[in-house]
Formats: structure tokens, C-alpha cells, sequence
């Protein structure tokens, strides 16, 4: 075929060189090369000059098609054989291009500060954000305001009750449990060894520059404070042999009832917990909707910066290796654990059989049982038994204990809600009805879904 059109584009550019000339004696030397006459032409060429001759030439309409046929052909390569592997490694690649416009556009929307997180609207989101109650206060946080404000709280609460505003500290204020659990043994064998010797005076002192004290005691945020509630005041003792003072902790000669006191207030810290913001589930009751399986979480229900999303598509190269190679059952755990740490909290939503919609806020790792006890409270008639069906057709079970996330429900999914069927029948044969389901304080707040 290319041979065909190398031919048309030969005549054509012959037809264009103009008029030909008559071969007579005086043009014949004005054409033939000194030296050559016409009779040693090689028969080569004048077989092809005949066979030219007899082929009847093109029309003008497809030498045109001709010429832009082999334009094609020369500007075009040759396609490439794909092998199974070029398949993959082009699909992914197509899917990363699509990702990385998509992480591009939503990156358009990033907020006044800079901060590199996309930022959408709020009202095109299904909740407006993920939010806590202060278990002191009662006040509703939002994520960045949680922690300031439970210590100021705590702090706030010295003037109430000094022994629980230090054990509250010691437990809240300091992130590392282990050094927390060191001070407190401490601690512990400090307030054992007074109970048993209330007599001993080198039992009620505690020398501050000791060297446990300081590793282990003092660089515990409330220890002192702890320690202070306790009775112990801060005293100047003089050195032995010496001609300077050393501060100590002093706890001053105890009745017996003020020891059973510090052996309660030991066990207070003993038992003390850090104190957290709980999770505000923020229930909400939709109208009947199609839109139902509709979600746009903000950036909160997430635990990845813009930086650590760029990383996670990255990561998606792996694709092509995975697929051209075996996985063991541990290389698949090790994947799903790692996408499993994506998500913070999970928004489920639950198709009730009136149509109406609850729905509340999760930490993805919460057990199961937590979701049916947030359905149950929200019910008119809590003590009837029913189920709740995922996506996909597969009941949950009340006493599951596997975590939302282990169950694909994070970060959002619409669950269905179902009475159980024998006590149902057990009701409808009693004459009793469930026509209202939800409490009525929901209902009152009842919302359509945009």
C-alpha cells in the first residue's frame, strides 16, 4: 500500500515539473549527460517508463486523497504490541492522572491561610464537622479546641478541689502512660513507706534534687501539685556538715485518720484516668430521600494531610507489582490495616422502615455494639429487638465485636434497619402497633436532605 502511494506522489510531482519537450537533435544534447548517449539508458529504467505507461493514471481527486492518505502514514508510528504487563501499568497510570486533576482541583479551594488542606463549602457537606463534649464543662468543642480547653477546665477546677484537679493533671497533661505509670509507683512507695513508719521523720521528706525524684517524679506535669494536695510543703533543710540549705517536699506529723485520708486520695491517683472530650454523635433525622448514600465528609473525618494524600496516590503504584506478583494473607492484613488508618470517625446513616433517616458521628475503631446502643437510644420503643443490615446484604450483629472500620463502615455508609421478624408478629397478634419509632425530641428537629 505505501508502495502504491510513493508511486502517486512520483506522478504527481512529474505532472508539476510542466510542458515536456519534443526529443530532437538539438534538446537531445540539452538532456542527455555529455558523454552519455541515449542508447546506454539503463533497460531497467525503460521498463519501468513502459510499465508506468500502461497503467492508466489516477484522477486528480485521488492523487489529492493519496497525498493526505501517506501524510497520515509517514507522521503516524507504528503501533507498539502490548504485552498483559503494559495493559496494567497504562491503566494505572491513566488512574493516577485522574486522581492527581482531581487532588488538583479540590487543592484550588484551599483556605486563606495556606494551609494546604482543600476546603470546600461547608453547607455542601453531610455534617458540618466532626465535634466533642467537654465531660467538665458540657460545652461543645470543635477538634482544634479540645485539648486547650479541657486543660484550662482542669486547671480552673484547683479552685474546687485541689486532689482531684492534680490527679486529673498528672493523667491529662502527660501523653506518656509508661513515665505516668513510673511517677505513680513512686509516689506510691512514698505514701506506703509513711503509712507504715508515721513516726519516721526520713520517710516524710523528699529531697528534690534526688535523682529518681527528678527523672521519674518532677518532669511529670501535676506530680508536685499531687504531691503539695498531699500535705507536703516546700522547706528549706540545711546540709549536714555544710554551711548551705537543699529544698525538700515535708510532710508534716499525720494523725491516723488524715493517713487513711492520703491512703483514699493514693488510691484516687492509682485509679485516675485521663480526662477526654467525648465524641458529640450529633443525631440527626432526615426525611425519606434517594440521596441517602449521598456523602461529602469534610476534612476532619479524615487522618491525612494534603501532604500524606499525595504520599497515599503515590503509593498506588504498587498496583502493577501486585497484580503481577502473589500476595501472602499477610501482605493483604498488612493493606487493609494500612487503609483502615485513613479514617478517624465514620458518618452512618440508618434507612428506618418509615423512610425517615438517623444518622450519627463514630470513631472508626468504635465496636459495633455502639452503633445498635446509639440506635436503641434514639428509638421510641428501645427494648424491641431488631437488626441492622450493611451494604451489600449482610447482617451486623448486636454483640459484634468487630471495630465499624473492620467492617467497611468508615468512613460513611447507609445501614438498614429491620424489626425483629418473630417479635414483630408476636406485637401485630397482641394488637400493639410501632407505628412511631424514633423519640420524639428527634422528630421535632427533622431535616430534608439537600
Amino acid at each position: 500500500m505505501k508502495k502504491f502511494f510513493e508511486d502517486i506522489k512520483k506522478d504527481m510531482k512529474f505532472k508539476s515539473a510542466g510542458p515536456g519537450k519534443k526529443l530532437t537533435e538539438e534538446s537531445r544534447n540539452e538532456w542527455v549527460t555529455p558523454g552519455v548517449s541515449c542508447s546506454s539508458r539503463p533497460e531497467a529504467s525503460q521498463a519501468a517508463h513502459s510499465k508506468g505507461a500502461s497503467r492508466k493514471a489516477p484522477t486528480k481527486g485521488a492523487q489529492m486523497a493519496g497525498a493526505a492518505a501517506l501524510a497520515r502514514i509517514e507522521q503516524q508510528p507504528r503501533p507498539k504490541v502490548q504485552t498483559s504487563q503494559d495493559a496494567i501499568r497504562n491503566q494505572v497510570k491513566r488512574e493516577l492522572e485522574a486522581e492527581a486533576a482531581a487532588v488538583a482541583a479540590s487543592q484550588k479551594n484551599t483556605d486563606i491561610e495556606g494551609s494546604g488542606v482543600p476546603q470546600k463549602d461547608p453547607s455542601c457537606f453531610s455534617v458540618a464537622g466532626v465535634f466533642f463534649i467537654c465531660p467538665l464543662t458540657g460545652k461543645t468543642l470543635t477538634k482544634t479546641e479540645r485539648e486547650m480547653h479541657i486543660k484550662e477546665a482542669i486547671l480552673m477546677r484547683f479552685s474546687e478541689d485541689v486532689m482531684e484537679a492534680s490527679v486529673m493533671m498528672i493523667h491529662t497533661f502527660n501523653k506518656d502512660k509508661e513515665k505516668v505509670k513510673a511517677a505513680i509507683d513512686i509516689i506510691s512507695k512514698y505514701i506506703e513507706n509513711i503509712c507504715k513508719n508515721p513516726t519516721e521523720e526520713k520517710y516524710r521528706k523528699i529531697k528534690l534534687s534526688n535523682k529518681v525524684f527528678q527523672e521519674k517524679v518532677s518532669v511529670i506535669e501535676g506530680s508536685r501539685e499531687y504531691l503539695q494536695a498531699l500535705g507536703f510543703e516546700s522547706t528549706a533543710l540545711p546540709v549536714d556538715g555544710e554551711d548551705r540549705t537543699e529544698e525538700y517536699l515535708v510532710l508534716p506529723p499525720q494523725e491516723p485518720d488524715a493517713l487513711e485520708q492520703i491512703k483514699v486520695d493514693l488510691e484516687l491517683l492509682q485509679k485516675g484516668e485521663p480526662i477526654r472530650a467525648k465524641l458529640d454523635r450529633q443525631p440527626q433525622v432526615f426525611r425519606p430521600s434517594q440521596n441517602a448514600t449521598n456523602f461529602e465528609l469534610p476534612p476532619d473525618f479524615y487522618n491525612l494531610t494534603a501532604e500524606e494524600l499525595k504520599k497515599e496516590m503515590q503509593l498506588k503504584n504498587e498496583i502493577v507489582e501486585r497484580n503481577a506478583m502473589l500476595r501472602t494473607k499477610a501482605m493483604r492484613e498488612k493493606d487493609e490495616q494500612r487503609e483502615r488508618r485513613k479514617h478517624n470517625y465514620a458518618l452512618l446513616r440508618v434507612r428506618l422502615p418509615d423512610g425517615n433517616i438517623l444518622q450519627g458521628t463514630f470513631l472508626a475503631w468504635e465496636k459495633v455494639t455502639a452503633l445498635y446502643q446509639f440506635v436503641r437510644d434514639s428509638l421510641e420503643n428501645g427494648w424491641q429487638p431488631f437488626e441492622l443490615v450493611v451494604p451489600g446484604g449482610q447482617k451486623l450483629k448486636d454483640d459484634e465485636e468487630f471495630a465499624l472500620n473492620e467492617c467497611n463502615l468508615a468512613p460513611a455508609a447507609l445501614l438498614i434497619f429491620s424489626w425483629d421478624a418473630a417479635v414483630l408478629s408476636d406485637i401485630a397478634a397482641a394488637g400493639g402497633k410501632t407505628d412511631v419509632l424514633l423519640k420524639a425530641a428527634l422528630l421535632e428537629n427533622i431535616k430534608s436532605m439537600s
